[in-house]
């Protein structure tokens, strides 16, 4: 109590803090007086002080863990004296002679938790994967109650010791920060590796140790046996042989012949006992983890339009749980993670068993299976040579498993390179020491709005069952504006992201970088790079950040250059919930309005529209512009409007939503313009990234519409170089850039007066 008093005093402990502090320590108190109870222990020595005062200690990081928002240098200072004092308590146990079997579990279990929660900690930065870590020792003693001879005693290991200290050390390390998001993945990476090896090598030795009775072989007994031998060889051909792209699973996909069971079955058979079990653990192992990712590619290709990317991915976890969260509620959220966890460990631990089994049988029938893998080895080297198929693009002689597995790799190889490689690319910036004087010469007066609309794609315009009600929309906004004094031109941008991951979009609008993953936008993010937004300060317009969406704290947007941020807590909204979206477009852009378009200083803006994102229902609707107000007059929208279960998961449902979600943020963009357009108004429209393959079917292009609009003609002759379609609605036909292009091309343009690049139409 009186730590956790320290702590909320000197950090600012909250809610979550002091509810997992308390819940921990009585846990652990009450574990604690009935071991000791069943150990007969009445009185603690010296050495147990010592081990209950870590234990304060681990409770005290535990509250900063789950408070989330404790200042680290904290954090990793508890850990490191709670690890600390675990080469004191047992020195000091055996200089006064209290050494006990009580002491000595004590003493690990504080150890193990520590390790558990600093593992939670960590894998908030690194991916679920360190989870591994701290869960695996529970997973352990979880499998002992099942399998007694895994709770015989150990011999005496310093390598086990070690490998148990290491744990400790390396994740309090990367809880530091001190190696950078690389040098924390090789060292927990390996870390990982090394304790997988020492619990891989006590496995084995309580297996060889293990005594056996024989059992009357039933046929019920048989029966089981066989159905157990056919489960495994069901789990093993679909990690070896199961697509990762949900399009490709057809029973062809699984009438194939994969080289890797023929060459781990021959390397069973020529290996003696004790490495042909290391060996089998190794293949289960990495075949449970190669399922797990493709799983997480399943999930990415239906989502993002991409396979998972092992290094840089796991950041998608939290904003994908903060989506589900909000569609769903918390009690489904916590639910997915707990069963998310669940089906990773069972995934690993079954294809284990599953190896080990099967390996087991092809030992016991070593002349009969030696036959068979000499036979299928020599089918399978046919197959391939004559590069027979059943269908197109499917060989039957497969090396899916190897091929996956190889290209991850590079992948991985890539996501570590990539840092370096991004370095050199932010470093090379035409308008680092650009003068305010010299920048956006010709927009001087102007306000500026960037309005991203989310899932904006092309597949919204063209060759889609939503496209031609969207091109009406289009169609007929150009014609109101232009009735009302506006002109428009329209284009595409290849954005850096698909079906998701808005915010390295409008980083890479922003930066004119290429921002396709966590570690570009975090290192975007912590550098000098010049934005298109305090591109704009310095040349002294007030800038303002309008999202939404944004419901914590977002230190990201000082990079940005904003002066002002208006979020989903700021800006007065009293009005429902629309699934995702918190409040209407309308609104923030009524907000908006009210509060920034009176100032007598000129005015950039990025907005972010969100109605328009997943699960697109329920859906807003237009009112009066003057009858927004605090947006209660919305109240009654969204139990008149669809829901999301009422469409997800139907392909045609989904997409029809989509094109009206669409309609209703680009239609909500023309009537604002029309209401309070003035002769100072400029607007970019762009979309942030192609909405999901439910709707974009597979194989589409990750273009985004792009709309510049203005009433002064000044501001489009400027950009008549760039050979921009004429309207809202760009056709098929239409210049194509990529989005990293956008910022040098926009702030060349309306500079100072300079000659275009011949280029300047090209994608």
């Amino acid at each position: 109590m009186v730590l956790l008093g320290v702590l909320a005093a000197v950090a600012g402990l909250g809610t979550a803090g002091w509810t997992a502090g308390l819940a921990v320590g009585a846990a652990g108190l009450v574990a604690l007086a009935v071991a000791a109870r069943r150990s007969g222990v009445s009185a603690f020595g010296p050495a147990d002080l010592v081990t209950l005062g870590r234990a304060v200690l681990v409770v005290g990081v535990t509250a900063l863990v789950a408070d989330g928002s404790a200042p680290v240098p904290l954090l990793v200072a508890l850990a490191a004296v709670a690890l600390s004092l675990d080469a004191v308590d047992g020195r000091l146990a055996r200089r006064t002679g209290t050494v006990s079997a009580f002491g000595a579990r004590f003493d690990m279990e504080v150890d193990a938790f520590l390790i558990l929660i600093l593992s939670v900690h960590v894998a908030g930065d690194l991916g679920p994967w360190v989870l591994v870590i701290g869960l695996m020792r529970y997973g352990f003693v979880a499998a002992g109650w099942t399998r007694g001879w895994l709770r015989a005693p150990l011999p005496v290991s310093l390598f086990r010791k070690t490998v148990a200290a290491a744990q400790g050390i390396v994740l309090v390390v990367a809880a530091s920060g001190v190696l950078g998001t690389l040098g924390s993945v090789v060292v927990v990476g390996a870390a990982l590796v090394a304790l997988v090896w020492s619990f891989g090598r006590d496995l084995l030795w309580l297996r060889e140790q293990r005594v056996v009775e024989p059992k009357p072989a039933t046929p019920l007994r048989r029966a089981l046996a066989a159905v157990a031998t056919g489960l495994a060889c069901a789990l093993v051909l679909f990690a070896l042989l199961a697509p990762n792209d949900l399009s490709r699973y057809t029973p062809v996909a699984f009438a194939r012949l994969p080289v890797e069971a023929i060459l781990v079955a021959g390397l069973v058979l020529v290996l003696p006992p004790r490495p042909r079990a290391v060996a089998a653990v190794a293949a289960g192992a990495g075949l449970g983890l190669l399922t797990i990712v493709k799983l997480f590619d399943l999930g990415f290709n239906e989502t993002l339009a991409r396979p998972f990317d092992p290094v840089f991915d796991w950041t998608f976890l939290g904003p994908g749980l903060d989506f589900l969260r909000g569609s769903a509620g918390g009690f489904v959220a916590t639910m997915a993670v707990v069963g998310a966890v669940a089906l990773a460990l069972g995934l690993v631990g079954s294809m284990v068993w599953s190896v080990l089994r099967l390996s087991r049988i092809v030992v016991g029938h070593r002349t009969r299976a030696t036959r068979t893998v000499l036979v299928f080895g020599l089918v399978w080297a046919i197959l391939a040579m004559f590069e027979v198929r059943i269908v197109p693009h499917v060989p039957v002689a497969a090396r899916s498993a190897a091929s996956a597995a190889y290209q991850d790799v590079r992948q991985i190889r890539a996501g570590l390179l990539d840092p370096a490689r991004f370095t050199k690319e932010a470093a090379d910036d035409d308008f680092r020491h650009t003068p305010g004087s010299e920048l956006l010469t010709a927009l001087r007066g102007k306000d500026v709005l960037v309005t991203f609309v989310e899932s904006y794609g092309r597949v919204a315009v063209e060759d889609s069952a939503v496209a031609a009600d969207v091109d009406a929309v289009l169609d007929a906004g150009t014609d109101r504006l232009r009735a009302a004094g506006f002109d428009s031109r329209s284009a595409f941008l290849e954005s850096s992201t698909s079906g998701g991951g808005s915010w390295f979009a409008h980083a890479t609008l922003q930066s004119g970088l290429w921002i396709n993953n966590q570690h570009r936008y975090d290192a975007l993010t912590a550098s000098d790079r010049l934005t298109l937004s305090n591109a704009f300060r310095r040349a002294g317009w007030r800038t303002v950040g309008v999202a939404p969406a944004i419901s914590r704290a977002w230190p990201e947007g000082g990079y940005f250059g904003f002066e002002q941020i208006y979020d989903a807590h700021n800006v007065g909204y009293e009005g429902p919930r629309y699934a995702y979206a918190k409040m209407p477009d309308q609104y923030t852009l009524a907000h908006f309005e009210r509060a920034e378009r009176d100032r007598p200083e000129p005015v950039m803006a990025e907005i972010d529209l969100v109605s328009s994102h997943s699960p697109f229902a329920p859906l807003p609707t237009l009112v009066d512009w003057d009858e927004v107000g605090d947006g209660s007059v919305f109240d009654p929208q969204p139990a008149a409007g669809t829901k999301g279960s009422e469409i997800w998961p139907d392909p045609v449902k989904v997409t029809r939503a989509y094109g009206d979600a669409i309609e209703y943020s680009l239609s909500t963009l023309v009537s604002y313009v029309e209401t309070h357009g003035d002769d100072d108004l400029v607007l970019v429209v762009v979309g942030d990234h192609q909405p999901a393959p439910i709707v974009t079917g597979d194989n589409a292009t990750w273009d985004v519409p792009i709309t510049v609009i203005a009433k002064d003609p000044a501001v489009l002759d400027r950009i008549d170089h760039w050979h921009w379609q004429p309207g809202m609605n760009p056709s098929e036909n239409a210049p194509v850039w990529r989005m990293d292009s956008f910022r040098d091309r926009f702030l060349r343009a309306f500079g100072p007066r300079t000659e275009p690049s011949s280029s300047a139409s090209g994608r």
